[in-house]
């Protein structure tokens, strides 16, 4: 219970840790507030005119496409479509005609549409006439937040990994590693001592993001809690490989960024091109997949596909905590007999 204190100290001492298990919580708060945002006002078509340029019914026509403001110099005008920020559209009087003036750096649609409103000012009789149907605009990040949400899961999952690998490595850096060599400690009570804080504080930061993010039955709710709690607990495993890997801290960041770049990359892109078959299969050897995969099944009610993934993460629990063990004891016995031949640590960290 003592290393643990000190593992709880470190990590409320720890910015950096601290950032990295809110941080989840709080893209998810985001994503959450940014799908209740009408963004469809960024489309929208907006013209400037001069005062007392165009008739009162031109302008009238013009506001049925989007909102008109008057400027009562021609320089205000120009500066209105100039300003980078906006996509305003300059309308201005030719006899009987309109002509329209932009600045070029607008979007393709807001240029197609200036190179079009004269024409359609010369058929407006005509296209008056025509029955206009108008369709419900879906939510623009509607179809992104099937994906995004799980992502950002995932993520947060998988923060316990950062949080073990630079606890390890700030051991090394300030001399605590070799403390760790002469206490008598097994490796199964090492393993615990660096997995439970990591392993608990990413699990808590995946259930609050969870519980923002989806509403979700007790059924469902139990399998997600199951796929966040195995999801952790390998994370937190392979931050204990990356930490006695890394021989510094840049070394160490480097891999932190390669995995969780794995872990967030492999899932994603086997969603967007419907990866199946024997393919994501071999895909499953990443531990995101599955985790990001029952997650996706929990949104669309399929608790088949999502338990088969919670026993896809179970394997690799098991597989990775046995891989650990037996690397610990053939690295401590290496360091003792021909520290020199250590592929683990090169027994520069003979810590179980």
């Amino acid at each position: 219970m003592t290393g643990l204190k000190y593992q709880l100290k470190s990590v409320l001492r720890d910015k950096f840790c601290l950032m990295t298990f809110l941080l989840p919580i709080l893209v998810a708060v985001a994503l959450n507030f940014m799908g209740s945002i009408d963004l469809s006002s960024l489309g929208e078509l907006h013209f400037g005119v001069l005062e007392n340029d165009l008739s009162p019914q031109t302008v009238t026509w013009l506001e049925q496409y989007g909102p008109v403001t008057a400027y009562g110099t021609q320089e205000e005008l120009v500066a209105a479509i100039n300003e980078p920020s906006t996509n305003v559209i300059g309308v201005k009087a030719d006899g009987n005609r309109i002509k329209t003036a932009i600045s070029g750096d607008e979007l393709d649609i807001f240029r197609q549409a200036a190179a079009t409103l004269p024409a359609l000012y010369e058929q407006r009789e005509h296209a008056g006439q025509t029955e206009v149907q108008v369709l419900e605009r879906s939510d623009i990040l509607e179809n992104f937040q099937g994906i995004f949400i799980p992502a950002v899961l995932i993520v947060a999952m998988f923060m316990g990994c950062t949080f073990n690998a630079m606890n390890i490595i700030s051991e090394k850096e300030d001399g605590v590693a070799f403390i760790n060599e002469i206490l008598p400690m097994s490796p199964s009570q090492y393993i615990f001592q660096k997995v439970v804080v990591g392993f608990l504080f990413g699990s808590l930061s995946s259930i609050v993001t969870a519980c923002i993010c989806f509403r979700l039955s007790w059924q469902n709710f139990g399998v997600m809690l199951a796929l966040i709690v195995l999801s952790s607990f390998v994370a937190a495993l392979i931050g204990l490989f990356i930490g006695r890997l890394s021989e510094g801290l840049m070394i160490g960041v480097v891999y932190i960024k390669i995995v969780m770049l794995v872990f967030i990359a492999v899932p994603i892109v086997c969603a967007l091109i419907g990866v199946s078959g024997p393919l994501a299969i071999i895909y499953n050897i990443v531990p995101s997949h599955p985790a990001f995969d029952g997650i996706m099944a929990l949104t669309t009610e399929d608790m088949g596909t999502a338990i088969k993934d919670v026993g896809i993460l179970a394997v690799h629990c098991i597989a990775w905590f046995m891989l650990y063990s037996l690397s610990s004891a053939h690295c401590k016995r290496r360091a003792i007999h021909e520290p020199e031949k250590c592929l683990i640590c090169g027994g520069k960290n003979p810590s179980p």
